[in-house]
């Protein structure tokens, strides 16, 4: 149950029975009706802006309005107390057996707890990592994969129906550059000494490997042959190669992807030519002359009538080129198609998830999908700021395979999956990553992935110990739930614990809405400072330990709290991507 939501709905209900009543006007718009805990602890378990928001239309003073409220309040079994703050808010404590009722309820829910149906079944298409075929994963990347793969679950966990999607852009300059890149290496597999790496081509070693991959399935059928011949072959021997790697390295990290989308076939099936229609019908191409770029000299300026998008109809600061000089598509072309592609297959809910390289190109995308869609679609842009790679905080040498970055299969090899998945979701997607080795790894209250895992381990081992110690007593999660005593949870520690854990299911579901999976590790990191306090309480007042010689009830009400708190964890991790720690080794 999101206790939350129940008491929102439940103040509806007693607004509707006020106007009921004759004591306020009937019809009042309660859709901005908010329950959410105080923002200081001390002034209550639950907050409503009921008074302050029907104020107004009700035509009301907000303590006035309160006071109505508060005198309904005062009657429920479940109210401890309830009291009018400020100009108008109405603080509310609950009585214990209601955080108790909790705990039964993540026992028999398991890790489905917090599960929700805000989504109502709706489709959402999450697009994420989209690295360009040309080159390994890096760390960047890697932090794109789980920001969008964590989103893409949690999003599931609030009853959205995800698509997981990633856009390979295997058309344009850069698979161009990627096959003569490719051209040169193979030459070189095949004897020739190709000497330096000519300026504009990649020049990584991963391409070495590629090169010897086509030397060994084409022998020396592409040498002497014109480029028009050979550049296909090596262009799409190298995409296909490296998106091998790429699909390999994030199954490594456990990112899944439902579709892989091509950027050529896309344009081959007639996309774009689509799309542009769409917009002509609407009125929204025209040939003109763009303004000189801010900072361009007249001199340096060429005026050329272009094809254009009315973009700043929709909220872009200029409008955009949709064709380059020679007739071709742009990219903004290309990619206005796309999004068009995912709309007509079914989602009018689109989420990007890009590099902070790419800020400048948000506004116009949105722009373009709104229009495209004539607004029936929305897109979500979230950009991944900068992973810096540190051991000791010194920066990380490159990756001697890739050339000019460290490889995200080299952060994994050295700290695992989980640690990468966790710490890449410790901050903001909008706020730079400092990313140490050495500190990442350390078993201390300073790194999160250790203090969580630590936590769900710590619960773990007391359930092991039960079970020797108890053997009777059944441990299954619904056994726990219909036989534990939880009146005996009476201590202030078990109490907070016990609210924490209230309050995942309104956590899962602001953080779907605002599309920030980062909550998620913060608030894990929440549950486990609480749990590991309750733990060094037990140390020194031995009352407060989970295995209480004599006194079984508690003992088994206890081990229903902690069995909760790992379900708890466990369902974050989950949602993290995140494997839970049924053990830890120094």
């Amino acid at each position: 149950m999101n206790i939350f939501k129940a008491f929102e709905n439940d103040i509806r209900t007693l607004l509707e029975e006020l106007a009921a009543e004759g004591a306020l006007p009937p019809g009042l718009d309660s859709s901005r009706l908010t329950v959410e805990p105080p923002r200081e602890a001390a002034h209550g378990d639950l907050s409503t802006n009921a008074a302050m928001i029907l104020a107004k239309p009700a035509k009301m003073n907000p303590r006035a309005l309160a006071e109505l409220l508060v005198a309904k309040l005062r009657t429920r079994p479940d109210v401890a107390s309830v009291e009018i703050a400020g100009p108008g808010f109405v603080n509310l404590r609950l009585t214990a057996d209601v955080w108790r009722d909790r705990v039964r309820d993540v026992l028999n829910a398991g890790t489905a707890y917090g599960d929700s149906a805000m989504g109502k079944g709706l489709p959402v298409n999450v697009e994420y990592v989209s690295a360009n075929p040309t080159g390994p994963l890096h760390a960047a990347h890697g932090r794109g994969a789980v920001f969008g793969d964590a989103l893409a679950a949690l999003l599931e966990k609030a009853g959205y129906a995800v698509t997981r999607e990633y856009y390979i852009n295997d058309a344009g300059a850069q698979v161009d550059v990627l096959g003569r890149s490719t051209y040169l290496r193979y030459r070189e597999a095949l004897g020739e000494d190709i000497g330096t790496i000519p300026a504009g081509l990649y020049p990584g070693e991963y391409l070495k490997e590629v090169g010897a991959g086509l030397a060994d399935r084409d022998g020396n059928a592409w040498l002497d042959k014109d480029e028009s011949e050979w550049l296909p072959a090596c262009r799409d021997f190298a995409i296909a190669m490296i998106m091998g790697w790429i699909k390999e390295d994030l199954g490594v990290l456990g990112v899944r992807m439902d579709v892989y989308s091509s950027e050529r076939a896309l344009v081959q099936a007639g996309a774009v030519d689509v799309a542009l229609a769409a917009l002509e019908e609407r009125g929204l191409i025209y040939t003109g002359v763009l303004e000189p770029p801010k900072g361009k000299k007249p001199d340096d300026w060429e005026p050329r009538p272009q094809t254009l998008f009315k973009s700043t109809d929709f909220g872009d600061d200029v409008d955009r080129p949709l064709k380059k000089s020679d007739g071709s598509f742009t990219y903004f072309s290309n990619d206005i198609a796309y999004h068009f592609d995912k709309y007509r297959r079914g989602s009018a809910n689109l989420i990007d998830v890009w590099g902070a390289d790419h800020g400048g190109y948000v506004k116009r995308m949105q722009s373009a999908t709104t229009a495209v869609t004539e607004g029936k679609a929305s897109l979500d842009v979230k950009l991944c700021q900068l992973v810096h790679l540190m051991q000791n905080g010194e920066p990380v040498k490159m990756s001697k395979r890739a050339g000019t970055f460290v490889t995200l299969r080299d952060v994994i090899e050295q700290v695992g999956r989980d640690v990468v998945r966790f710490i890449m979701l410790t901050r903001r997607n909008d706020q730079t990553l400092d990313f140490d080795f050495a500190k990442v790894t350390e078993q201390s209250k300073d790194n999160p992935v250790f203090y969580v895992q630590y936590a769900h381990a710590r619960c773990r081992s007391v359930l092991r110990h039960a079970a020797t110690a108890l053997p009777h007593v059944d441990q299954e999660p619904a056994a726990l739930a219909a036989r534990a005593n939880l009146a005996r949870l009476d201590a202030e520690e078990e109490m907070t614990l016990a609210k924490r854990m209230a309050t995942w299911p309104r956590l899962v579901e602001s953080a779907a809405d605002a599309h920030e999976p980062h909550r998620v590790a913060f608030y894990l990191y929440d549950l486990a400072s609480e749990f590991h306090a309750l733990w060094n309480r037990g140390r020194d007042d031995t009352s407060l330990r989970f295995l209480i010689e004599g006194d079984e009830e508690v003992t088994v009400a206890r081990l229903a709290l902690i069995a909760a708190v790992s379900t708890v964890i466990a369902s974050g991790l989950k949602v993290m991507g995140v494997e839970p720690a049924e053990e830890l080794r120094s």
